[in-house]
């Protein structure tokens, strides 16, 4: 039986025959191995904590507000993660590298 499949060619668009057999995509739009979790998937939006709390100036001092945008490893969240803004984001990483120069923050974890 594997010998019958391995005999059967396909033909692709430019007319060349080829012993692979044909790859169509499937049909429910269904992929393996992919993560669901997008908007397109019912993913849930994430809001920009500054905008939604007012908060104008991102403060170096206030390291409470800082933790939140930073991993448990010690690096910056990006946007995607945290939902904020590209210029609110730019914000909370100079606040975050501001922070670790005066040592309130650590550069990475304690492992």
């Amino acid at each position: 039986m594997a010998e019958e499949h391995s005999n059967q060619r396909s033909q692709t668009f430019n007319g060349e025959r080829t012993n692979r057999p044909s790859r169509n995509p499937r049909g429910d739009g269904e992929r393996r191995g992919r993560r669901q979790g997008g908007r397109r998937q019912g993913g849930r939006r994430r809001v920009d904590y500054l905008a939604v709390n007012h908060i104008d100036y991102v403060d170096y001092k206030d390291t409470e507000l800082l933790q939140r945008f930073i991993a448990d490893n010690g690096k910056i969240l990006p946007r995607r993660i945290t939902g904020t803004s590209s210029k609110n984001q730019r914000k909370i990483a100079t606040a975050i590298k501001r922070a670790r120069i005066m040592a309130l923050l650590p550069f990475v974890a304690n492992n």
